[in-house]
């Protein structure tokens, strides 16, 4: 094999030459059994100092893929590393990491981010086994961990479902590394866009949330006459709660739906007589009269939307 460094790369010669024998290591061309270069005859090869050469063979020795022999030499341990690397199928395995490198690169994935990808997706593979893994990405931690249970208990045992938020990808590299390395990411239609530009690699699909159980017997029990007030998180969530009202609480005529950061929110508080309120609004709606009749509008996954939409990517996980 031959053993270089390249002194105008920012990467230590130190790192270089461990990092090359490595190399020779897990493509094949050090096999257990062969004898590494003496310390001196290395450091001439390469054109370091002993001391640098020692040192790399100790941190090798270290990671158990050498041996260093009395009065023989240093040679290559007979590692999972050297093994995997005389595989029958090695050749077809680099194949497809090449394949996927390509991939990574072709998505504008960086070697940094890619490399951060690949570990957490060993980390997770390690830890939970042959299971698949769909990562649910919601507004707020206890709402998503709701979902999370509630789409563990329609979806296959061998899925695990993990919580994460929006904000937490925006702002987190790991998190939106963790969340890229899972086979789905899950989340509402409308932050589809957000989330493929977040996470380009990552498998992003959408369904559909509809009112709760809990929440769709609430709305029905409101009185013909009440004068309600329906107060959402974000603009964009006001038709879908109209919507909502029109579809289960038809029998309720006088209905307000407004932003909780609308300016005349507070008149609006003191002259109704029940509130309906978005997660992550309570606070807003606490203001309201006393004795004001108040609930939280809580969501589910459609259940419909699992059985249509993430049911048969339990069937084709080579579609990620």
């Amino acid at each position: 094999m031959d053993f270089r460094v390249d002194r105008s790369l920012a990467m230590p010669v130190r790192a270089q030459l461990k990092g090359a024998i490595e190399f020779g290591i897990s493509f094949g061309e050090l096999t257990a059994g062969d004898a590494l270069p003496s310390v001196r005859k290395m450091a001439t090869l390469v054109g370091v100092a002993p001391m640098t050469v020692t040192q790399v063979y100790r941190k090798l020795k270290a990671d158990g893929l050498v041996e260093a022999r009395k009065g023989a030499g240093t040679f290559i341990a007979d590692s999972s590393q050297a093994r995997a690397a005389q595989h029958s199928d090695i050749d077809t395995l680099h194949w497809e990491i090449d394949q996927a490198i390509d991939k990574a690169l072709e998505l504008g994935i960086s070697a940094v981010d890619f490399a951060t990808i690949v570990k957490m997706r060993l980390d997770y593979r390690s830890r939970i086994g042959p299971r698949m893994r769909f990562v649910m990405a919601g507004l707020f931690p206890d709402a998503t961990e709701s979902y999370c249970r509630l789409l563990s208990e329609q979806l296959d045992a061998q899925v695990l479902v993990e919580g994460t938020t929006l904000e937490a990808l925006r702002h987190d590299p790991d998190v939106r590394a963790f969340a890229a390395s899972s086979d789905c990411v899950v989340t509402f239609t409308n932050r589809h866009r957000e989330l493929k530009e977040l996470m380009p690699s990552a498998r992003v699909v959408t369904i559909r949330f509809i009112p709760s159980e809990t929440t769709r017997m609430q709305l029905a029990s409101l009185m013909p006459t009440a004068r309600l007030l329906v107060l959402s998180q974000f603009p964009n969530f006001i038709p879908i709660f109209r919507s909502a009202m029109r579809r289960f609480a038809a029998h309720v005529t006088n209905v307000t739906t407004v932003n909780y950061d609308d300016p005349k929110v507070e008149d609006y508080l003191k002259n109704c007589d029940a509130v309906i309120y978005a997660t992550g609004t309570d606070r807003t709606a606490e203001r309201a009269r006393p004795g004001t009749f108040m609930f939280e509008y809580r969501h589910v996954p459609d259940p419909a939307d699992i059985d249509r939409v993430l049911k048969p990517l339990l069937e084709r996980p080579s579609l990620k």
